[in-house]
């Protein structure tokens, strides 16, 4: 595949925030630590410390019993021990068969960005880390994936964290994915994949860490699941200050409130209390209520200040951090150097800064994941052919039907001139009309400015009208927006990255670890 960039601001997809922090806007300069530039990574590097490595490097090591880890991964893992070794984190929920294409660019960035940083700062290690949203209960944005117009679903009542979810019935949205792919047969790599992953593995935690070991191991990859009670052991101080004294609560209002005056958009809204507490069956916040009792909602289930402490240090597992915590905990348990995300992401972490200068933590490089459009087969032959580029494709298709027609129309569809010549002959109107009575000024503005109204209808008719003659070359801009475009956004926020790996196989990861370029910040265009 080839490749060319486009700046995120011609792509009209992204927020301002997200654009602002490209440009290194000085209002935003509060908001997050070191900037994504080797500068940046330079002082992150040596102002990290991390004193957990024993306990994660072995936490993981259990974890991968049965998942497909490659040697580089867990070569990975145990270079963890080293003092000069660091985390780039990407982090995603457990989407069946990954859900769209941005879940497989997040890992992507994640690798490409650890090789770049090994290249810059040789005497460090850099290891690309999937941390696995499994606590997260959010099952219907998860059950489902698409490909093309059809949706497979695994169809299930679930509730609770998701990564300790039964996959015992997931068989026949496994068949249902293999069916659309064309996977006949287990002969197609894939195929195997998705059934060693789904079919040999008991939850969705597990399942989904096989599928990323298999899909990402030869880059090293190490995958995490949080859900640990060793790790949760690490997290117990700030679990037990926070929840009394509520402290997230207090500096994320106050942070998003200075993201606010600045004039952006924020993401989150923090609770009084950022933590649910979690069983096997449920997942439900955690309150204090009028009486005072810490309260689990939905369970009948309540404890004095006392008796939570000691089910804090009893068990941490069921202490669940939410949104606003979640970030606080993997830079507890990690020795992360950076985060990578997508838009939403990066826009809420900027409301955490304020969190971990409270709790004197360090917080990450915040790199936005590489967005990406697949544009294979003959759809770029296409896209030229209309006279139209990769950066302007994406306008909205009415726009471009009209950019087209009027190229390409033998007939002047514009009435400038035509306006140009009233406007003319309105200022003879104006003037006679001032010395019969000045008061007529607003009279003939008014009619000058029905005129022009009915000129735009007029010249939108002649458009439309014209369009009949060129409707293979429209419905042809139709189809490949809506293949670009699936229901009007993104191809990376809706397909899923089946049909691509079926048709390049390992070569379709290679090409986007080899074609993104992290820290450059540029929307990729795969072709």
């Amino acid at each position: 595949m080839k490749a060319t960039y486009i700046d995120y601001s011609d792509t009209l997809s992204f927020s301002s925030l997200l654009i602002n922090y490209f440009e290194n806007n000085e209002q935003l300069g509060d908001f997050y630590g070191n900037r994504p530039d080797e500068a940046g990574f330079s002082r992150q590097i040596n102002s990290r410390s991390f004193s957990h490595r024993k306990v994660l490097v072995n936490t993981l090591l259990a974890q991968q019993k049965n998942s497909e880890t490659s040697e580089k991964s867990l070569a990975n893992i145990n270079l963890l021990n080293d003092p000069n070794s660091f985390t780039i984190t990407t982090g995603h929920q457990l989407n069946i068969f990954t859900g769209p294409l941005y879940f497989i660019f997040k890992i992507a960035t994640a690798i490409k960005l650890s090789m770049d940083l090994k290249e810059k700062f040789p005497s460090s290690n850099f290891i690309p880390v999937y941390w696995m949203a499994s606590e997260d209960h959010d099952f219907e944005e998860i059950n489902h994936t698409h490909i093309s117009k059809h949706t497979i679903k695994w169809n299930k009542s679930a509730t609770g964290a998701t990564g300790r979810l039964s996959t015992a019935d997931i068989k026949e949205a496994v068949q249902t994915y293999q069916k659309i792919l064309g996977l006949s047969d287990n002969s197609n790599k894939l195929s195997k994949i998705i059934e060693k992953a789904y079919l040999g593995q008991s939850n969705l935690a597990d399942a989904t860490r096989s599928l990323a070991n298999q899909l990402f191991g030869d880059y090293g990859l190490v995958v995490i699941d949080a859900d640990q009670i060793e790790l949760k052991k690490l997290f117990i101080p700030v679990i037990k200050q926070d929840i009394l004294e509520q402290n997230s609560s207090r500096e994320v209002e106050k942070t998003s409130k200075e993201l606010s005056d600045a004039g952006f958009k924020t993401q989150v809204h923090g609770r009084d209390i950022n933590f649910f507490y979690l069983k096997d069956n449920y997942r439900e916040r955690l309150i204090l209520n009028k009486e005072g009792k810490y309260e689990v909602l939905n369970q009948q289930r309540y404890f004095s200040e006392d008796e939570l402490l000691k089910e804090i240090d009893k068990h941490p597992e069921r202490f669940s951090p939410n949104v606003i915590m979640r970030p606080v905990y993997q830079e507890i348990i990690l020795p992360n150097l950076a985060y990578i995300g997508g838009g939403a992401e990066i826009n809420y972490w900027m409301q955490l800064k304020g969190v971990f200068d409270y709790y004197q933590l360090n917080f990450p490089i915040l790199i936005p994941r590489n967005s990406a459009m697949i544009a294979d087969g003959k759809l770029g032959e296409k896209i030229y052919r209309l006279n139209f580029t990769y950066k302007s494709i994406f306008k909205n298709t009415e726009v471009l039907k009209k950019e087209y027609v009027r190229v390409h129309s033998k007939h002047r569809l514009n009435l400038n001139d035509e306006w140009l010549e009233f406007t003319s002959l309105f200022e003879k109107i104006k003037l006679r009309a001032y010395k019969i009575d000045p008061t007529l000024g607003p009279s003939t503005d008014a009619i000058e400015a029905r005129l022009k109204k009915a000129l735009d209808r007029l010249e939108k008719k002649l458009l439309k009208a014209d369009q009949s003659n060129y409707k293979e070359a429209l419905n042809q801009i139709e189809r490949i927006k809506e293949k670009l475009f699936p229901g009007g956004v993104l191809q990376e926020r809706i397909e899923n990255f089946g049909p691509y790996y079926v048709k390049y196989g390992d070569s379709f990861i290679e090409e986007l670890v080899h074609k993104f370029k992290p820290l450059e910040f540029k929307f990729t265009v795969l072709y």
